[in-house]
């Protein structure tokens, strides 16, 4: 049986795939397994998943919300999709506090990962949990918070699966609330001079810029009241881009001529609608990803000499770049951990070449004090981990002391915390 990723480029031969209804099926299943990964949507693009072992979906896991008295916490199911979540929790008259622009992934994955949307005042979706009900590797559960289990709650918060399988997990939640999305077209130089002014006005910005293109998509998202249905369903249609993108592919010269025409002048777009359905875009163009989290005082530098070495180099970068913001935290392997964050996504069509634009990519967001998305395609290695994760030390204690013999570690895994063993 094979198992594979979003993109595809991530293939896995798992010896068994368990679809557990029941904390008592995915017991038994944890129990007798030598090695264990959890996939949810596979939107992953580096193989985290990846294993010879037992692969488990908890999709079908059965359970609910339970809210929390004053209703600003809520107990949902790990495995539950963000659209199944969002959605459930505005049957209940609740919100998430930010999300991305995708919400396929699990609520476990989206956590594990660090998953973040983009606002200077506002954390990753790691920085909403509150508290985990964890299925360890003897198939035990145990509950961990700030108070109760403290250290392992603290790895959990962000773990890569690493300390067990999340079996629910306590978040934050808003009163439900409804976003008004704008979506222009501006200069790039006009959009770096005011974008300080920008972060601050909005509670949400971003901007999509290709390398080849002088003008910018920016998109803002702020609170707004109802103005009712909701007509318009997704931000951007990419039915032209993807024509484009298959032309790149065939004659990848192209790509720095037509880029320029891909953004127009004059863009004005608005729609008002519910948060979970603001929030996230339908992609339907598939692509492999890299990300790093830069200081934010660094994003922009390091932005525009991306694109200057492109340039230079006439590659054919065929997506453009994603510019966005996050607060810093104080979780033991997060980019943004002590560090307001600029985040730059650099995106190629998944049927180009992605590799070495990527590596060498990653040398300039690694000089101006990147750290990469767990999740987006990355080379780090165990010491450079121990380089930019001052707290890692303290992760890989916590991960040894409840997963002793790495049942939950696969082999890229191992490779990253340095894990002895069979880790496959």
């Amino acid at each position: 049986m094979t198992w594979t990723n979003w993109s595809g480029s991530v293939a896995a031969s798992p010896r068994e795939i368990a679809r557990p209804r029941t904390e008592a099926e995915l017991t038994a299943t944890v129990a007798r397994a030598t090695k264990v990964r959890v996939a949810g949507a596979g939107h992953s693009f580096m193989p985290l998943c990846e294993t010879d072992g037992t692969l488990v979906s908890l999709s079908g896991m059965e359970g609910a919300l339970a809210f929390s008295a004053d209703r600003s916490r809520v107990w949902a199911p790990a495995g539950w999709s963000l659209a199944k979540l969002t959605e459930a929790l505005w049957a209940e008259g609740a919100s998430l506090i930010n999300q991305g622009d995708v919400n396929p992934q699990a609520l476990a994955g989206a956590i594990a990962t660090g998953t973040h949307g983009t606002g200077a005042e506002l954390g990753s979706l790691s920085t909403a949990a509150r508290g985990f009900r964890l299925m360890l590797a003897d198939g035990s559960i145990v509950t961990c918070s700030e108070g109760e289990r403290p250290d392992l709650f603290q790895a959990t918060r962000l773990s890569l699966g690493l300390t067990g399988i999340a079996l629910s997990i306590e978040i934050d939640v808003l009163p439900a609330y409804h976003l008004e999305e704008r979506v222009e077209s501006h200069p790039l130089a006009e959009i770096e001079a005011r974008w300080d002014e920008l972060a601050a006005a909005n509670r949400h910005v971003e901007f999509f810029v290709f390398p080849y293109g002088e003008r910018v998509i920016l998109k803002t998202l702020n609170p707004a009241s109802e103005e009712g249905p909701l007509k318009q369903l997704n931000d951007m249609d990419d039915r032209a881009f993807r024509v484009v993108c298959d032309v790149c592919t065939v004659a990848p010269w192209l790509t720095r001529h037509l880029q320029p025409h891909i953004v127009g002048a004059g863009v004005r777009q608005r729609r008002v609608g519910p948060a979970y359905r603001i929030f996230p875009s339908d992609r339907t163009v598939k692509f492999e990803e890299m990300e790093y989290e830069l200081p934010r005082a660094n994003g922009w530098a390091a932005l525009k000499e991306t694109i200057a070495w492109i340039r230079k180099r006439k590659l054919p970068v065929t997506f453009p770049f994603e510019f966005r913001l996050a607060a810093a935290d104080d979780i033991w392997l997060s980019p943004f951990n002590a560090t307001p964050g600029a985040s730059i996504s650099m995106h190629q069509y998944a049927k180009m070449p992605w590799r070495t634009l990527f590596a060498e990519a990653e040398q300039i967001f690694g000089a101006h004090g990147g750290r990469p998305h767990w999740a987006k395609r990355h080379t780090l290695t165990a010491r450079d981990v121990e380089a930019l994760y001052p707290h890692a030390g303290e992760f890989k204690r916590v991960r040894a002391a409840v997963d002793p013999n790495a049942k939950f570690a696969n082999a890229h895994l191992a490779q990253l915390f340095a894990i002895e063993g069979n880790a496959a």
